[in-house]
């Protein structure tokens, strides 16, 4: 008797341990588990840890609840502009009602990738290719609107839409390259010129002040050479006045040549002048001579 009672005793504990293990569920942390009673949603959302369903009878179907992360196919359209690209994206997203994205949706993640896939064309379509260049963020913004609207009603929320990039045609590309190198190069010649324009206004104020002093263009000639020959260069670039020039060629002009504009009265002026200007002009040249010496 006592043996039988035994038997039946351990028949009920495995039975107890064959049920409890058939019948228990574990769901994780970012889990929720949905219970189907004979085909129908039964009772609440089960929560992370153990939890016990009816063999047979109950089936529990777990629901991630992480973001996940979907790469969107490149999608090929014409911009509003007429421009040939080829777009790709990323969206974010996760499930915050698990019953409606088991329920209300086949499968959620196919449903988010197609909207996903149709809301890129869309968009593509509606924008022009600065706007894909330059201004991504509202598109991204657009981009998620059009995709979070449907996906409401199947328990799931869109966190972010993301473009990643856009393929231009080569054409394009080189005519995108011409453009930039035109633009660089306009921008270039106006510096260039306004540097010029500038440089001019203070050359002219140089000059203006030379003119008033003449001495000081003799010492910025002697500057020069200073410079020049600190080099220790074998050959001296030595840049001559014109002022000084023009003074040799008055100083060496024929007394005749001069005298056929005067009259007669003043060749013997004229003649003595010469003299004493090719003098000063001999006088001028050694002393430059002695300043390149030195």
């Amino acid at each position: 008797m006592v043996e039988e009672l035994v038997g039946v005793v351990a028949a009920v504990g495995a039975g107890a341990l064959v049920y409890v293990a058939s019948a228990a569920r574990v769901v994780k942390q970012y889990e929720r588990g949905v219970v189907f009673r004979l085909g129908r949603l039964h009772g609440d959302v089960r929560r992370p840890g153990f939890n016990l369903v009816v063999p047979a009878v109950d089936r529990m179907r777990k629901v991630n609840l992480q973001i996940v992360t979907m790469p969107i196919p490149a999608q090929e359209g014409i911009t509003r502009d007429n421009v040939t690209v080829r777009v790709d994206a990323v969206v974010y997203f996760k499930v915050v009602d698990p019953a409606a994205a088991i329920v209300n949706v086949e499968d959620y993640r196919f449903a988010v990738s197609q909207m996903a896939q149709t809301s890129l064309r869309s968009i593509i379509g509606k924008s022009e290719l600065d706007d894909l260049l330059s201004n991504r963020e509202k598109l991204n913004q657009g981009l998620e609107l059009m995709i979070d609207s449907p996906a409401v009603e199947w328990g799931v929320t869109i966190d972010r839409v993301e473009i990643k990039d856009v393929s231009l045609p080569d054409t394009m590309k080189r005519s995108m390259a011409r453009q930039a190198e035109a633009d660089r190069e306009r921008r270039a010649r106006l510096i260039n010129a306004d540097a010029e324009y500038q440089a001019s206004k203070k050359l002219s104020q140089a000059a203006q002040q030379m003119a008033d002093t003449p001495s000081a263009l003799q010492l910025r000639l002697l500057q020069t050479v200073m410079a020049v020959a600190a080099e220790k260069n074998s050959t001296l670039v030595l840049p001559i006045p014109v002022e000084l020039l023009r003074f040799l060629e008055r100083g060496q002009q024929p007394p005749a040549q001069a005298a056929g504009h005067a009259g007669a009265a003043e060749q013997a002026e004229i003649a003595e002048s010469a003299v004493d200007r090719t003098e000063q002009a001999e006088e001028a040249m050694e002393q430059l001579r002695r300043a390149v010496e030195q």
